[in-house]
């Protein structure tokens, strides 16, 4: 059973799905409204009341989780996160309420997750389309070709802070709606052309606000009932004869909705107007739905993190045949010291696959420039506490062990961390035997048992051997050679 939770900037989500003959189906929802944007000040601190309104809602969805065999949960957090100062502070006490881990991720790995789930749902694999999800924070726009991405951005405009801004007080006008949508093109300007009309055939809106907004034009008979910017338009000026968002009587508009539906209004008539977009289409999935789909795909041969891994390594021209062989040997190293669990299996792979990657900015401490580059890069499908597992194994790989503060709490990221250091002993020193005669023995001290004719045929061997065991020494850990 998978589970899929948002931290969006307007409310907090909660989806709980199982893979079901090709398909996601939805077991539970729930969402909690807590406006978590508008708990920003104006130095970008979340305030105490934000702070606490955010933890009841965890220990809320978390409750509702108890109860269903969740095998694997992936939390994000999304803009706000993304821009508050203390959003590190908040995070740990978050995460103590909710019981899981919370990533905060990238505006783009946002969009990649939301194109998916919208993929998914359509099935249309030659389709050319746009994606758009307007949430609290921010807007992200997607293009692409059945599953393939091509163009992904993140914009810091949303409806908490389109409607805090531009219409306070609650006060809707006509020159409140006029300056929004000022404000709301500025931010679009420059990109304009990469989504218009031309790249695409059809026009997707996946967020709720999206969604309440073509509801609200279809059951009020705005026009022909279609979401398209002349009514929208329509929808603007009868919110204005309104007057006030508490005065928005709108048929089936949900009071703490109203205000996002207003400032995301002056967002989606910017979009509609601007990219030339005829209609768009309301579509039930987004952000949720994506990362239970790259949940169900991580599991097969379809892991998204394949993919970014291949194409980080290509654009960084790594030799892939030795990445291929230190990657091979760490995983098998690694098994044979037998870890507790296979949560390091993976990372150490992909780490190993990466580790020459610094070569492109210099020989010179290659494995400190790599693991910046690999913790940094936007590798989509890796949440940010990943690439930086695989920072550390990367920067691991060589040299002294007192960087790697954190590291030796965990028994298997230790194992993790000698493996992929071995790996790439064995082939600075031509071994080219299999690495399976490897055994260890690992209790209070690290025994490896290494085969005789190695030391004897691969003369640098014993030197390097000899210069891990100080490395480890270091750390006032015993590590011994023997041979077998």
């Amino acid at each position: 059973m998978l589970s899929a939770i948002d931290l969006g900037s307007n409310s907090f989500r909660l989806q709980i799905g199982e893979y079901v003959d090709g398909a996601i189906r939805v077991i539970r929802a729930a969402r909690e409204p807590n406006r978590l944007a508008a708990g920003l000040d104006k130095n970008n601190h979340l305030t105490d009341a934000a702070i606490q309104g955010g933890l009841d809602a965890l220990r809320s969805l978390s409750s509702i989780l108890k109860p269903y065999p969740i095998s694997v949960l992936r939390a994000v957090a999304t803009n706000t996160l993304r821009v508050a100062v203390n959003a590190p502070d908040f995070l740990v006490q978050a995460e103590a309420a909710l019981g899981y881990p919370i990533e905060v991720i990238s505006g783009e790995e946002e969009g990649r997750l939301i194109y998916l789930g919208v993929d998914n749902l359509l099935a249309r694999p030659d389709e050319r389309r746009l994606v758009i999800d307007i949430g609290g924070g921010s807007t992200e726009m997607i293009r692409g070709r059945g599953e393939a991405i091509e163009r992904v951005e993140s914009f810091s405009v949303g409806t908490v802070g389109q409607s805090l801004d531009f219409f306070p007080g609650g006060v809707i006008t006509a020159a409140g709606f006029d300056a929004a949508i000022l404000s709301a093109r500025s931010h679009f300007e420059d990109v304009k052309s990469y989504y218009h009309k031309r790249h695409w055939k059809m026009a997707y809106g996946s967020s709720g606000t999206m969604r309440a907004i073509a509801e609200l034009i279809s059951t009020m008979g705005i026009g022909d009932g279609r979401l398209t910017a002349k009514n929208l338009d329509l929808l603007r000026l009868q919110m204005i004869r309104a007057g006030k968002i508490s005065q928005l009587g709108f048929p089936g508009l949900r009071p703490e909705r109203a205000a996002s539906v207003v400032g995301g209004l002056s967002i989606m008539i910017v979009l509609m107007t601007d990219l030339k977009m005829p209609v768009m289409v309301p579509v039930e999935s987004g952000l949720r739905m994506g990362i239970m789909w790259d949940l169900c795909l991580q599991s097969t041969e379809h892991d998204r993190r394949e993919q970014s891994v291949s194409g980080f390594m290509r654009r960084y021209k790594a030799d892939r045949k030795r990445a291929a062989r230190v990657a091979d040997w760490a995983t098998v190293l690694y098994e044979k010291m037998a870890p507790d669990s296979d949560r390091y299996k993976k990372l150490l792979h992909w780490s190993a696959l990466m580790h020459e990657v610094g070569m492109f900015v210099s020989p010179s401490n290659y494995h400190k420039h790599g693991a910046y580059l690999v913790e940094n890069a936007d590798l989509a499908g890796f949440t940010a506490r990943e690439q930086k597992q695989m920072g550390k194994l990367v920067l691991a790989q060589k040299g002294n062990l007192r960087k790697l503060n954190g590291i030796f709490d965990n028994p298997d990221a230790v194992k993790a961390v000698l493996a992929i250091r071995l790996a790439v002993i064995f082939m600075h020193s031509r071994v080219s035997e299999a690495v399976d005669a490897v055994g260890f023995r690992m209790k209070k001290r690290i025994e490896i048992l290494m085969p005789e004719k190695w030391l004897k045929q691969h003369q640098t061997l014993s030197y390097w051997l000899g210069r891990e065991r100080d490395w480890w020494a270091d750390r006032g850990i015993s590590l011994l050679i023997r041979e077998s």
